[in-house]
């Protein structure tokens, strides 16, 4: 697997020497909408000429905010963003984004074209991304993900991640970063500037971040590295190497049921102290993770009308996601085959002992998208072949945990698990899944007059899974096969220089987890049984749009609709004591609304925006419970908030600068029978600062201060696992369907963090 990444990484950067022969080529200029004029860089709506609804966020808001918010939050000002963090700073992975009411396992994410989704679960991580310093943009496209996209689970669109380029001239930034909760953040970047005759330049970049846990014991620890290396050469070629490692050690907060935080609120934490025979105690809910993401994007003129894209990327990651949990030294089953021998549990009283329950992945992922453009007359055709393999991991085992509460190995590695009498690994679940996806797309934009232009596309997906249950039991191999079509149209037209009008239609699909792949066991029986006939998620959305794009005021409206076959939507399960990600069958579901956002700069370095979205979510069919029918139909969806508004703005006039982004989110309901949901609420963050260059010796120096959630909202901000009914229901066929109360995360509190930056 190592060699096969390297082999691909190191094709897409030989295809420089092969390029530079083409140094006097042009690209031949393509078909889009131009935009005349001018406007200041600053606004916080970057001009767009996509036909469809794209939002971004760019560095020049980016780095007035505090500098460990992750990606998910520095895009809560967006159209249809919800957002829910679980801690201020963005450091925790109890985390979620939703976009139009889908959530994160629906939207796709890149970051430099390559994919950041987990190959499993769909899920995507962003306390892992790259540090806010190394981020030119964010953009944010609500309705749908692009052709050429590695990503097969994009209904509720693309967030796409761009580092920024390497300086051209040596220098060296420093960040300095104090605040709330014992925060204590330091970050380092050198550029090398252009080495020698090579035309090569690159970056490195740094930090390390500590803070206490805001609520409850616990802390955080981060480090991450970033690092980019770029060659431009002839007329818009160039090749870059990006890689991304994070080595983080995170807190996990506990999500409250709405009983739970009804009694005690911001208290509902793990236990500071511990006692002997206790499971919450905070240090066995500690989650350990390193992560390797590295991409390799090309970009080749060929010829004056034909162009050559190359993405190559791998990822390696491995972590725990550990939880408390009892065993007994007899009474114990490995899948459905019983122990009759006792196992050995150190620090056992009376046959039970405290142990650590590891929920283990190991995930290797490499692939390549390839695409070639031709223009041909009025004609830009787009073709190419995306291709990925990836290999999951998972293990759910034990390990010792000694007097104090201290687990004996945190990571949950195998070879410190504890194991039968025979030496076998003792697991709850011990599985290993292959993922491979192929897929051709072919593209057409056609350019029928100077303002109107049609695109014509379509991609063929080929995505196999097949794995092996290392559990004894009647299950060994799995294996789920899906082909899927998905055709897409879209038509923009220019109706002069400032204005556009856009029309599109796509499809999105979307294959059940891995994890509904396997037999799950309790006590030596099948109790969830694995399955490949769960039937693909199948949407059609269309999305209508207005763009204004001006010199001091920019504007968009869209609006969307949305039908669902089979949704699938996330949740959280216990999984023998773990929390594992899940997926529901929704069946049917129809949305639609509007999305606006305007962004007025009157003075040069004053950008004021505002966002705001009207969902309307509703669930299409029953919903099977056992062998009757929860009557779901026509209920509203779960996170799909009917209101959602932000505000916000960023000054900077050479001395001063600072920003202001306040959002309100509307209620959300958390099961399919709306009966239970959490209030709306709002956030509030501020930043205030002043560059100090030229108080000193003309080097950029900044001093700046970010206040996050200013007023500090007691509220919860969004539910984390999602149950069919909250109380019992009788089904249409007449039977009673219990209740399961839903979980929510306690949304972050106040902090303040003030930060020095240095150029050398």
């Amino acid at each position: 697997m190592i060699r096969a990444a390297a082999l691909l990484l190191s094709a897409a950067w030989a295809l420089l020497p092969v390029a530079a022969e083409a140094q006097t080529v042009t690209d031949a200029p393509p078909a889009d909408i131009r935009v005349l004029g001018q406007r200041d860089p600053a606004g916080l709506l970057p001009d767009q000429t996509e036909p469809k609804a794209v939002s971004a966020i760019s560095a020049d808001f980016i780095v007035k905010q505090a500098p460990t918010l992750n990606a998910f939050q520095l895009v809560n000002l967006l159209p249809g963003a919800t957002v829910a963090s679980a801690d201020p700073y963005g450091l925790s992975t109890s985390s979620s984004l939703t976009l139009r009411g889908l959530g994160q396992d629906e939207i796709g994410v890149l970051m430099e074209g390559a994919p950041q989704n987990d190959i499993g679960y769909y899920y995507a991580y962003p306390s892992q991304f790259a540090d806010p310093g190394n981020i030119r943009q964010i953009a944010l496209a609500q309705g749908s993900v692009d052709l050429d996209s590695p990503t097969v689970a994009g209904a509720g669109g693309l967030l796409s991640l761009t580092l920024d380029d390497p300086k051209a001239t040596t220098q060296v930034r420093g960040d300095m970063s104090l605040g709330s909760h014992a925060l204590r953040r330091m970050f380092v970047r050198v550029d090398t500037g252009r080495l020698g005759d090579s035309g090569v330049k690159a970056f490195l970049s740094y930090s390390h971040t500590r803070a206490d846990n805001w609520r409850g014991p616990g802390y955080d620890l981060r480090q991450h590295v970033d690092a980019k290396l770029l060659r431009e050469w002839g007329q818009g070629n160039r090749a870059s190497l990006a890689l991304s490692y994070n080595d983080a050690n995170s807190s996990s907060y506990p999500s409250p049921t709405l009983l739970e935080w009804q009694a005690q609120g911001r208290g509902f934490n793990f236990d500071a102290r511990y006692t002997p025979g206790s499971t919450s105690y905070w240090r066995l809910y500690r989650a350990p993770f390193r992560n390797l993401y590295a991409s390799a994007p090309v970009h080749v003129s060929l010829s004056d009308r034909l162009t050559l894209d190359t993405t190559s990327y791998l990822q390696f990651g491995y972590g725990n996601s550990p939880y408390g949990t009892q065993l007994a030294t007899t009474g114990n089953f490995l899948g459905n085959e019983e122990l009759t021998a006792p196992i050995a549990l150190p620090g056992a009283v009376d046959g039970v002992a405290t142990v650590l329950g590891n929920y283990t992945g190991d995930q290797r992922r490499l692939g390549q998208v390839v695409k070639l453009t031709r223009a041909a007359g009025i004609h830009r055709i787009t073709a190419g072949l995306w291709f990925d393999h990836g290999i999951d991991r998972v293990t759910q085992t034990y390990t010792a945990v000694g007097p104090d509460g201290q687990p004996a190995d945190r990571w949950g590695y195998r070879s410190r698990a504890i194991r039968t009498a025979d030496g076998r690994l003792l697991a709850y679940e011990n599985q290993r899944t292959v993922t491979v996806i192929k897929s051709l797309f072919v593209a057409d934009s056609i350019a029928l007059t100077p303002q109107l232009t049609v695109d014509l596309g379509f991609k063929g997906i080929n995505m196999l899974r097949s794995g092996r249950n290392y559990l004894p039991g009647p299950q060994q191999a799995v294996r789920r096969e899906s082909n899927i079509a998905l055709p897409r149209a879209a038509v923009r037209y220019a109706i002069d220089d400032r204005q556009q009008v856009f029309a599109n239609i796509t499809t999105n699909f979307r294959t059940p987890n891995e994890f509904t792949l396997y037999d799950s066991y309790i006590g030596g029986q099948v109790t969830t049984r694995g399955t490949d006939r769960l039937k693909n998620e199948y949407s059609v959305s269309q999305e209508l749009g207005y763009r204004f794009i001006g010199t001091r005021l920019s504007a968009s409206v869209t609006g969307f609709h949305y039908r669902f076959r089979n949704r699938q939507l996330a949740t959280v399960v216990d999984n023998g004591g773990a929390l594992v990600n899940s997926t529901l069958n929704a069946g049917g579901q129809s949305s639609y609304g509007v999305d606006a956002e305007i962004d007025y700069r009157p003075v040069a370095g004053l950008s004021l925006y505002a966002s705001g979205e009207y969902l309307r979510a509703r669930i299409s069919d029953d919903l099977p419970v056992g062998n009757d029918l929860l009557p779901t139909r026509g209920k509203r969806a779960v996170s799909s908030p009917t209101w959602q508004f932000g505000a916000g703005g960023i000054y900077d006039d050479g001395r001063l600068f600072g920003s202001v982004a306040g959002k309100y989110v509307g209620r959300q309901y958390a099961t399919f029978m709306n009966d239970e949901s959490i209030p709306g609420y709002v956030t509030l963050d501020l930043s205030i600062g002043v560059h100090l260059a030229d108080w000193l010796d003309g080097k950029r120096t900044d001093l700046r201060l970010n206040t996050i959630n200013v007023t500090d909202p007691h509220v919860l901000a969004g539910v984390q696992a999602v149950t069919t009914n909250a109380r019992d229901v009788v089904g249409r066929g007449g039977t009673v369907i219990t209740g399961n109360a839903p979980a929510y995360y306690i949304a972050g509190g106040a902090a303040v963090v003030a930060t020095l930056s240095r150029s050398f």
